[in-house]
């Protein structure tokens, strides 16, 4: 769903970032609750972070392939996964020139791949017990200059990624998630920094399913979109993307097309988790972080671990 605000990772409404008492300080704008509408039975994700009444006949359907199923606090609803090596693919949307996000968020794939943070995700399977892989990899970016302005709509989210594709700057491929990621100048227009900070959902591209995700840069809205103004990385929007994009990737892989892993209420994996840090440790510029990828320091949210119940943690 939506990495919702301040969070608003996209959980449902806003959930509460849980940090030590000692760090609280850090965290801006987490009072924010943003509540969309109860959660009630039956309601499905919308990959934005709140959920949706499921139409007449297509209710809370359980999958019956595992006995499992259900007793972690999430629920297979029949809807694939995403298997083998999940593609990350970036769209630079806006003005990026000079930002140390053009590492730091590259990194971050590089280093999700074969962590024990994204195993978490392996614990999810499809209707024929194949479980999602542990295994990431940025195969291409592309820029964009504002072909459709600073105020997007959610539209030009997608015919932002059909043209890239379209325009060969990006391959066609199915097993993938295209990420936009649009510069501080740029807003969109259902809800960034007032009801989300990212999103994920899918739609047929070039006459594939193509998964996509919007994320934009907290710079805009720290105090919704930002755990904290001083970051691992010294750069508090592409920090803060870092755990968005985690967020978003996460729910992609396990629910690439809104039906397949959510519990009752219609919230996806990483929706249960929002916001939620567990333990943190100092870095050397007085910044917290959670985990180690590659050679840099995040924080990253937790994530649901569909296995032993079901809970929030930051591996398996």
């Amino acid at each position: 769903m939506s990495y919702k605000l301040n969070m608003v990772m996209g959980a449902v409404a806003l959930n509460l970032l849980a940090l030590p008492a000692a760090h609280a300080e850090l965290i801006r704008g987490v009072a924010q609750q943003i509540t969309h509408q109860p959660w009630e039975n039956d309601n499905m994700p919308t990959g934005k972070g709140w959920a949706v009444k499921a139409p007449a006949g297509q209710g809370y359907a359980v999958s019956t392939g595992r006995k499992t199923t259900g007793a972690n606090g999430i629920n297979y609803h029949g809807g694939p996964v995403m298997l083998g090596t999940t593609n990350v693919y970036f769209i630079w949307y806006g003005n990026w020139a000079g930002n140390t996000a053009s590492s730091i968020l590259p990194d971050l794939i590089g280093g999700l791949s074969g962590s024990p943070y994204f195993n978490i995700n392996t614990t999810y399977y499809n209707a024929s017990n194949v479980a999602v892989t542990n295994a990431t990899l940025l195969k291409k970016t592309a820029t964009d200059n504002y072909s459709h302005g600073k105020v997007l709509a959610d539209t030009d989210v997608s015919a932002i990624v059909s043209g890239a594709i379209a325009n060969g700057s990006l391959p066609v491929d199915a097993n993938a998630v295209y990420f936009v990621l649009t510069s501080a100048d740029v807003t969109e227009t259902s809800g960034f920094c007032t009801s989300y900070c990212g999103w994920h959902t899918h739609g047929t591209i070039s006459g594939q399913d193509i998964k996509y995700a919007f994320v934009g840069n907290p710079d805009q809205c720290p105090s919704s979109c930002a755990a904290q103004t001083t970051s691992p990385n010294g750069n508090a929007g592409a920090d803060g993307m870092a755990s968005v994009m985690s967020h978003e990737l996460e729910e992609a892989v396990t629910d690439p097309d809104l039906n397949a892993w959510y519990d009752s209420t219609g919230k996806e994996n990483a929706d249960k988790c929002a916001w939620k840090f567990g333990s943190t440790y100092t870095t050397s510029n007085g910044s917290m972080a959670n985990m180690k990828l590659g050679t840099r320091d995040y924080l990253i949210q937790q994530n649901w671990l569909n296995a032993s119940g079901g809970l929030c943690t930051l591996s398996h």
